[in-house]
């Protein structure tokens, strides 16, 4: 089976894109479609890195060990609100924190917002940023848009089925580039 990890972007007071990740988090788990993990940026409290993990002199126990995670999956989930257009300064910080560890591996992105167009604008300049490091972004997205109405706190959707329906075509399709890397690393 699969290991996934899930990262949780946001670090603000009042987040709302955390409940995506326990969404993600539970859907594969009760399907046992994978082994899921969650990586919350907000609990890491990650400085604001001056070097690349690979060039730090004496990095944190903490960076070395989200490195590890990263190397180790299969696959991941970013799940990021957008900001004024773009992805919180905390995603970019651990993007750029590594290089290798992100080469070639499967990355799928949830996007997240308040309003209707579900983060949508921020896709384009994620997936930028992982291109340039080498990571291979799923084609399927996964945007939400009006999240506090679409996720209770505890990750669970307002309309179940809908909402499993469209997470079935996106964890698909990450699956499918998981077994893809697999079978031409073999």
């Amino acid at each position: 089976m699969p290991h996934i990890e899930i990262i949780s972007a946001s670090v603000r007071a009042g987040r709302n894109s955390h409940k995506v990740a326990l969404y993600f988090m539970n859907y594969l788990e009760v399907n046992n479609l994978a082994g899921a993990h969650i990586l919350d940026l907000n609990e890491y409290n990650f400085p604001l890195f001056d070097e690349r993990l690979k060039f730090q002199e004496s990095p944190s126990e903490k960076a070395r060990e989200f490195s590890e995670k990263i190397k180790a999956a299969d696959g991941v989930i970013i799940v990021t609100p957008e900001y004024n257009g773009g992805y919180p300064a905390s995603l970019k910080n651990v993007i750029d924190l590594l290089y290798a560890e992100w080469q070639r591996k499967p990355v799928a992105i949830s996007t997240v917002s308040d309003g209707i167009f579900g983060g949508t604008q921020v896709i384009t300049s994620l997936q930028f940023s992982l291109w340039k490091i080498r990571a291979w972004t799923v084609p399927a997205m996964f945007p939400v848009p009006n999240v506090i109405e679409a996720f209770d706190d505890d990750g669970n959707p307002a309309n179940k089925a809908a909402m499993d329906k469209r997470a079935a075509l996106f964890i698909n399709e990450l699956l499918w580039c998981i077994e893809a890397k697999k079978r031409m690393t073999n």
